[in-house]
């Protein structure tokens, strides 16, 4: 079983089709299908059932698929960190991150990146959820993730400060001239949920803190990203909580900030599988020197 096949088979897979797997890969259409057979051998049975019009997998091909991926992942990996260990003159590093961070903390990193080291370019992968990011920073698909720090997280991980999670509230509302708001002030106010919203032991963090003070948030809407969320929210819609690093990025002023009375914050941290040199190394140290994000005439954050 070699890595070449398996990416053959996963090219097959992905094109559910032998005559557009071989185009995609520059290769015969029958030396690619005498790797696949030579795959199969090797594991003792077929993997793909050939169709009149396609391939599917066999229950034999659904139970390898995971970790053919998972190795010709980490082989490319391992490839980029080789390279990335000479230093940083060239390559790509491939970075994951959830929606929110991508929108409003790493815009201003990646301008930074850009003017230090222009020979290296950035692949950006975003997620939905801390959740997520973390299974597939587990599969290999990056060199680094940026995002709140994981718990129990047994790699290397640089902590790069924390965000802070605001009020957003649209300019008419009576709330829209303060800096600071109490959870319990805006029980009777509409919201809109997003499906990033942190989980705390599998509870959104909204529901559980409002649960806690007595009652249940009423809401309005649901979207899927918090940029969709906050545009909501700016247009009157109701009102939203999100990161303060992103909400400037997704609305400009069309909207109100409020800090929440005590301040609501979270640690963020680059992490990686494998201890971090070159690009990765040099990329967490430039995240973690960058300033402060504060919400404009909001108290500094409480630790």
């Amino acid at each position: 079983m070699s890595l070449r096949q398996m990416e053959y088979f996963l090219a097959v897979v992905e094109e559910s089709s032998f005559t557009r797997a071989a185009d995609s890969l520059h290769v015969t259409q029958p030396a690619l299908s005498h790797q696949v057979k030579a795959l199969e051998r090797s594991v003792g049975g077929a993997l793909l059932e050939r169709m009149p019009r396609g391939v599917r997998l066999t229950p034999m091909g659904r139970a390898f698929l995971p970790h053919a991926q998972l190795a010709v992942r980490s082989a490319h990996q391992a490839e980029r960190a080789a390279r990335a260990a000479a230093g940083v003159a060239g390559g790509e590093l491939h970075i994951a991150t959830v929606h929110a961070l991508a929108v409003g903390l790493l815009p201003g990193v990646a301008a930074r990146w850009r003017s230090l080291y222009p020979g290296v370019s950035l692949v950006l992968r975003e997620y939905g959820s801390t959740e997520a990011l973390e299974e597939q920073l587990e599969r290999g698909v990056a060199d680094l993730a940026v995002g709140p720090e994981p718990a129990g997280w047994s790699g290397p991980l640089v902590a790069i400060g924390r965000e802070e999670l605001v009020v957003v509230v649209p300019f008419d509302d009576p709330l829209a001239g303060r800096t600071a708001v109490r959870l319990t002030e805006l029980a009777h106010h509409d919201w809109i949920r997003c499906a990033m919203e942190p989980l705390v032991d599998g509870v959104l963090v909204l529901d559980r803190a409002c649960g806690a003070l007595g009652f249940t948030p009423h809401t309005v809407l649901h979207t899927e990203h918090t940029s969709t969320a906050v545009r909501m929210a700016a247009a009157g819609v109701g009102i939203v909580m999100a990161p303060a690093h992103m909400v400037r990025g997704a609305v400009g002023e069309d909207c109100a900030l409020l800090s929440l009375d005590p301040p609501w914050h979270r640690p963020l941290a680059a992490f990686s599988r494998v201890p971090l040199t070159g690009a990765a190394a040099a990329f967490a140290d430039l995240i973690g020197a960058r300033p402060a994000t504060r919400v404009p005439g909001a108290s500094a954050p409480q630790h």
